[in-house]
């Protein structure tokens, strides 16, 4: 290929476009130039080759759309470059068979990708591209990075239930990171380093309307602790194998679609992982079921669990380009998924800021993104919430897209409560969950502190990873969504956001040193305040969906608490009363002391848990008002007892103390 005859092609055509006569002098070049750069809205480190994304204006994507040629859009500057470099075929990017009022409202029509031979330079095609004033932008096609984990596969076991175990799933009791109590063989496990999902499940498994995507590798919708959980596309399962039969674009697209080849999702290419299987059973491997593992939303048996679609960026170790990422996120919203799970992205550090991506979210990505979060899939909340992995680069940034702010980025703790030896922190990371972690011992390496889950081939493993930590958070996101569903409770986009991100145990002021996986030492206080908000609490956030206050309270001391400082601002003047708290509460908690003084709650427990309890006062006043008495009125409030392991309160004001370590 010619690069000058490229370059001058391009030009030539601009200028019969414009009709321009006029010189241009060499100012008038360089502001040219400039105009064509600013085109250019990403670099082609790592695109895919024989691959661009232009954005047209208005006219010309009509007239694409109504061209007779897949090459020609009847705009003669731009089929002249088009001709030139070779294009084999021009394409939309975005599907209008489904909802096109909203997505030509919102732009989304006048992105196209061109195809061409590998060879062609993509930067001088690019550049050509951008000197014709019907293009606006011009984006290279960036392949998201490929994952590369190491599954280690567990035998399934097939045992009675413990007593205490909510479901009958026998690898249930390996699962730590739903419910930890410091047992799991890893240095310094500590008990409550987890979810706390028990106590959630005990108020919502998940229902069946509410839709999570899984963005990642194929998903195995065969696997025995799956398959009962998928959404199944009824007219493609029922139809014609190779024809579209419900119209929507996509050829057999029964359990989602696969965006690298272009067909059905796929899991056993050589170079797949089994990380999009992984993936999928920690947000709703189906529960209670007999066999395997646990998901966070997988239901309780009855068939009640969240259904989960695939969306296929990743085929035989090959990660799909930008273009076919975007048409797989938009692909999620069409499909009815109220939910985006990405454990994906670009490598920390390649997008340095906000700014930097925003310059980039003019591009195809994010405006696949901003049409999932704008899609309305549940009747209980007005948007679609999106969840990425902060990254396993170490690094003290979370890379992009998970950065954006405009999203909920994860970090990973290991069984110990502290950061991982890889997770991303700091900038641009929200909250933080379990993401597993391997150990050496002796100079052997154990598994027993990753995260269970499913495997291709009706198998589980263990894997460690933010991939790994973020389904967490997708699922809880999932069922929040499902609690809001169950009490009538309407939800906004950002009201959820919020109650992700708050709903947590604290971290506090990490100290001392720890040993690396990979045999280096990790120097805690880098951490300190950087990992999120804090570690995500399922509980808490189905409080928070209810509106109700959660009271942390230490496990088997006798503690004074406050109740004063969850009301208002924490100065309100209240006295309380003596509140009956349910004989079945007193036996889950194990609640040896209860009295009540003032304002304060003098309280033992002795069993770890949660629970709900309605505590009453007086408003108004010391004293009950009535008869030939002034005084106030009797109000009441409901509160949730969170009893965990690392909790202590500060004797003067009861309020929660956060360890050195984690809370």
């Amino acid at each position: 290929m010619n690069r000058t005859k490229l370059f001058i092609l391009a030009l030539a055509g601009i200028f019969a476009v414009s009709c321009a006569t006029d010189n241009v002098d060499e100012r008038g070049t360089a502001s040219m130039e400039t105009a064509v750069m600013k085109k250019l809205i990403n670099t082609p480190e790592k695109a895919v080759k024989g691959e661009l994304i232009i954005y047209v204006d208005e006219a010309t994507a009509e007239q694409l759309e109504n061209a007779t040629m897949a090459t020609r859009s009847g705009v003669m500057a731009l089929d002249a470059v088009v001709a030139e470099i070779g294009a084999e075929d021009l394409q939309p990017v975005f599907n209008l068979k489904v909802n096109a009022d909203k997505k030509r409202a919102m732009g989304m029509h006048r992105w196209y990708t061109i195809t061409m031979p590998e060879e062609v330079d993509l930067e001088v095609a690019a550049q050509a591209l951008a000197n014709v004033d019907v293009v606006e932008r011009v984006q290279f096609s960036t392949r998201v990075k490929t994952p590369k984990y190491e599954a280690t596969e567990v035998e399934p076991s097939f045992v009675t239930r413990a007593d205490e175990l909510p479901f009958n799933d026998p690898m249930l009791v390996q699962q730590w990171h739903y419910n930890n109590d410091g047992s799991v063989d890893f240095p310094g496990a500590k008990a409550g380093a987890d979810i706390n999902l028990f106590d959630a499940w005990e108020l919502t498994t998940g229902r069946p309307d509410v839709i999570v995507a899984v963005v990642d590798e194929g998903v195995c919708y065969t696997h025995a602790d799956i398959a009962a959980n998928m959404l199944a596309n009824e007219a493609e399962l029922n139809g014609q194998e190779g024809v579209d039969d419900d119209a929507n674009g996509y050829v057999d697209d029964i359990y989602g679609y696969n965006f690298v080849n272009k067909g059905r999702i796929t899991w056993t290419r050589n170079g797949d992982s089994g990380h999009g299987t992984h993936v999928a059973g920690t947000v709703a491997a189906v529960n209670n079921n007999g066999i395997g593992v646990a998901g966070v939303a997988g239901g309780s048996g009855n068939g009640d669990g969240v259904r989960l679609i695939s969306c296929q960026i990743i085929s035989g170790g090959t990660a799909a380009g930008t273009s076919a990422t975007a048409a797989a996120i938009e692909y999620a919203a069409d499909r009815g998924a109220c939910v985006l799970q990405n454990s994906w992205g670009f490598e920390a550090g390649a997008i340095g800021n906000d700014e930097g991506f925003e310059k980039g979210s003019t591009g195809v990505e994010a405006q696949a993104l901003l049409y999932f979060m704008e899609s309305k899939n549940h009747p209980n909340l007005d948007g679609g919430i999106v969840i990425f992995a902060a990254g396993n680069d170490g690094r003290a940034v979370a890379g992009y897209p998970a950065a954006w702010n405009k999203l909920i980025a994860v970090s990973a703790i290991a069984p110990d409560g502290l950061p991982t030896y890889f997770t991303c922190y700091d900038r641009g990371c929200n909250v933080s969950a379990p993401g597993g972690e391997y150990f050496k011992r002796n100079g052997t390496t154990y598994d027993y502190g990753c995260v269970v889950s499913t495997l291709p081939g009706d198998k589980y493993a263990r894997m460690q990873g933010t991939s790994m930590a973020c389904p967490h958070v997708s699922g809880i996101a999932a069922l929040a969504i499902s609690y809001a569903a169950d009490n009538g409770i309407f939800l906004t986009l950002p009201e959820l956001k919020d109650i992700i991100v708050s709903s947590v145990s604290g971290f506090g002021t990490f100290s001392g040193t720890k040993a690396n996986f990979e045999g280096g030492t990790m120097n805690l206080s880098s951490y300190s305040n950087k990992m999120g908000t804090g570690l995500i609490d399922a509980y808490r956030v189905l409080m928070a969906v209810r509106g109700t206050r959660c009271i942390p309270v230490p496990l088997g001391e006798q503690v004074i608490i406050d109740i004063n400082q969850f009301f208002g601002d924490g100065n309100c003047q209240i006295k309380m009363l003596k509140s009956d708290i349910p004989a079945d509460v007193i036996e889950k908690l194990g609640i040896e002391s209860c009295q009540f003084m003032g304002s304060k709650l003098l309280l033992t427990c002795t069993k770890p848990g949660s629970a709900i309890v309605t505590l009453k006062y007086v408003a108004g006043g010391n004293q009950l008002g009535g008869g030939l008495i002034t005084g106030g009125m009797e109000a009441q409030q409901e509160f949730a007892l969170i009893v965990r392991p690392g909790i202590t309160l500060d004797e003067g004001t009861g309020a929660p103390i956060i360890p050195g370590g984690w809370l």
